[in-house]
């Protein structure tokens, strides 16, 4: 089915500008050993990593896209820590659309490489998204490069890009669809947090128009050394914060608000609460998602998984709730984190008669 579908319940596109590259309609499978391992019975994976650029990043893109050629735009003025760029780049070869893309200067090699094979034209930035000044002057300037008449800026967050924001949404009425009963809690990892926005967003939808009895709680998760939205959330604060990002997490190190207060505002309305883990349990999880899940997932994509375990063992969800963890991208797009993984195993060259000791 197409994504489409959802036309009528995200930001209106005209028929005939809307691109589609297969985006949506994303697996979603029950956990077979990490789950009942942790005495959680219905733990499932929303597996975004078979998005048409590897990532949930194609829902914002599909949406952003195709109202820059409703608009006749020809030119976008972007930024990403990766998945963003490479969402865009993808969508802006397929729609004709030239794509320029400011990238925060940790981003992983292989999400450059993936944004540079579609064509778009990347730079990356010193000190851009990790010290909250140095980010806050490039959004300046690209809001500036997005008002030129041919041109328009697209960042991955309600406060600059509220129609391909929109487009995120989808996930939340594709859940509502797949899950097996009344999802209980939906743990979202958070940079900017406009995953976490939409997640609750989407669900209000679903409960003002009487699809679902209740919304799911939509759980903010992020990396302790990134802790915009899920301290203050966790702590009763009414605002997200600044602060100077330490993660290496990638895709997670977005050290400005960007949709921070609304994500605390979204997520505490929806009855979620904020969680921080370390970057150390994250790798851990990340490789424990592919070796006893069979799920290949970017590090930034085991984030909400770890926050669930960590909740798990805290008391603060019940074994037998409908757990949802959003895996957010492939983990084709961070070399370095699988070699992380791979550090204590090898690939041998060995001789033919040497297979039978296998």
């Amino acid at each position: 089915m197409s994504i489409w579908r959802w036309a009528d319940m995200i930001d209106p596109i005209p028929e005939t500008s809307r691109i589609t590259l297969g985006e949506g309609d994303t697996p979603l499978v029950r956990s077979k050993s990490i789950g009942p391992a942790a005495g959680l019975k219905n733990l499932f994976f929303k597996l975004e990593t078979g998005n048409a650029s590897g990532s949930y990043k194609d829902r914002f893109a599909y949406a952003a896209i195709s109202d820059m050629v409703a608009r006749g735009k020809t030119k976008c003025i972007a930024t990403s820590s990766g998945n963003t760029g490479a969402a865009l780049a993808a969508y802006c070869a397929a729609a004709g659309i030239e794509c320029h893309i400011a990238i925060v200067e940790g981003a992983p090699l292989g999400k450059l490489k993936q944004m540079m094979a579609y064509g778009a034209n990347i730079a990356r930035i010193k000190n851009f998204g990790t010290d909250a000044a140095a980010t806050e002057l490039v959004f300046k300037k690209l809001e500036q490069l997005g008002q030129r008449p041919d041109s328009a800026m697209q960042v991955s967050g309600f406060v600059y890009s509220p129609v391909g924001m929109s487009g995120v949404q989808t996930v939340a009425f594709e859940l509502a669809e797949q899950a097996p009963q009344l999802i209980d809690h939906v743990f979202c990892p958070a940079g900017g947090g406009g995953l976490c926005v939409a997640m609750a967003r989407g669900f209000a939808q679903l409960v003002d128009k009487g699809q679902l009895e209740k919304s799911a709680a939509v759980e903010c998760v992020q990396p302790e050394g990134n802790d915009t939205i899920s301290g203050p959330l966790r702590n009763g604060a009414a605002k997200a914060q600044e602060v100077v990002c330490t993660t290496k997490v990638s895709g997670l190190q977005v050290a400005s608000v960007v949709d921070g207060h609304l994500a605390v505002e979204g997520c505490r309305a929806s009855g979620g609460t904020g969680h921080l883990v370390s970057d150390e349990y994250v790798w851990a999880v990340q490789r424990r998602l592919a070796r006893e899940e069979g799920i290949f997932s970017e590090p930034a994509g085991a984030v909400a998984l770890s926050g669930a375990l960590q909740a798990a063992k805290r008391g603060e969800v019940a074994a037998d709730a409908m757990i949802v963890c959003m895996v957010t991208g492939s983990g084709f797009k961070d070399v370095a984190a699988v070699d992380r993984m791979n550090a204590d195993v090898e690939c041998p060259l060995v001789e033919a008669d040497a297979v039978d000791a296998w």
